[in-house]
Parts: structure tokens; C-alpha cells; sequence
């Protein structure tokens, strides 16, 4: 059990330190580049909403002007928060009271970041043409379908360990 909850948590760290880097990322690097990393979709779908969206000089400037803005708005990764968890996770006795509030206390954090790069997007949604919004928004239907199958592909499997994992008990 401490295992696994080691292996949670540390995803959950990975996943809070993939986010931050995601919106570190400038929209201009996201757009040349054609993206973050192979995979991102899955866990960050917002990553890529431009892609694909043919920009003016002036959109990008605008659109590299709002990343630096957010940039400066975003929270420094609180290190102690991390090493908390850490602590946490490898002590002697599993406290489920103590995890469950440091998690709470670490969600609340990327909840924050969240609507600061929601914001963000937002504004440069309304920066875009009527041509260039309905580009993006075909784009997005694409992807939700490309994500909707992933997910009932993946349902099957995850039904398949979970009675294999209980039949093997």
C-alpha cells in the first residue's frame, strides 16, 4: 500500500511539474515547434489549442505578450509543499489526514495556475479572426474525438486488471 501510494504521489509531482513547464512554454516555441513533447495531448489537451492556426506577426507578438504576462502572474513551485509530501510518503506510519491535506494544499496550487493560464488562452482566443476561431474549433473536435477514443480503448483494459487483480486474491 505505502508503495503505491509512493508511485501515486510522485505522479502527481511529475504531473504538477509537466504542468508548470507546459506554461513555461511560450506560445511561440508551442507553435514553431508544432507542440509541447509526443503524448502531451493526453495530459495537457489545452497545449496544443493553436496549433494548426495560421497567426499574423502582430498575433504572435500579442500572443507572446500575454505568455510573458502569465508568466509573471504564475506562483514559484513551492519546493517546501514537495519535500512536505516527501516526508509524508516515506514516514514510518502512513498518515492518510496529513497526505490528504498536503494534496489538498498542492491541488489548490495548480487549480490556481489553472485559471491563470485559462485566462490566458482566453485572451488569445479573442485575438484570433472568425476564420481562425472556426479553424480551431474543427481543430478541437478532432482532438476530443481522437481523445474519446483513447479513453474507450483504454475502459475495456482497465476493467480487465481490476477483475484479473481481484480473481488473483
Amino acid at each position: 500500500m505505502r508503495y503505491l501510494t509512493a508511485v501515486v504521489i510522485a505522479s502527481a509531482m511529475v504531473f504538477s511539474h509537466a504542468s508548470a513547464e507546459a506554461a513555461d512554454t511560450t506560445f511561440d516555441e508551442m507553435h514553431q515547434n508544432g507542440g509541447l513533447t509526443t503524448g502531451s495531448m493526453t495530459q495537457n489537451p489545452q497545449s496544443h489549442m493553436f496549433d494548426g492556426i495560421e497567426l499574423t506577426e502582430q498575433q504572435r507578438q500579442q500572443m507572446r505578450d500575454l505568455m510573458q504576462q502569465a508568466r509573471h502572474e504564475r506562483p514559484a513551485i513551492n519546493i517546501q509543499d514537495i519535500e512536505t509530501m516527501h516526508d509524508l510518503v516515506t514516514a514510518d506510519a502512513f498518515n492518510e489526514a496529513a497526505i490528504r491535506s498536503q494534496a489538498e494544499k498542492m491541488a489548490q496550487a495548480q487549480i490556481e495556475q489553472q485559471i491563470i493560464m485559462s485566462r490566458v488562452r482566453n485572451q488569445m482566443y479573442h485575438l484570433l479572426t472568425p476564420a481562425q476561431q472556426a479553424t480551431l474549433q474543427k481543430n478541437y473536435e478532432l482532438r476530443i474525438n481522437e481523445l474519446r477514443k483513447l479513453a474507450n480503448l483504454q475502459q475495456p483494459s482497465s476493467l480487465q486488471a481490476v477483475s484479473s487483480t481481484s480473481s488473483n486474491q
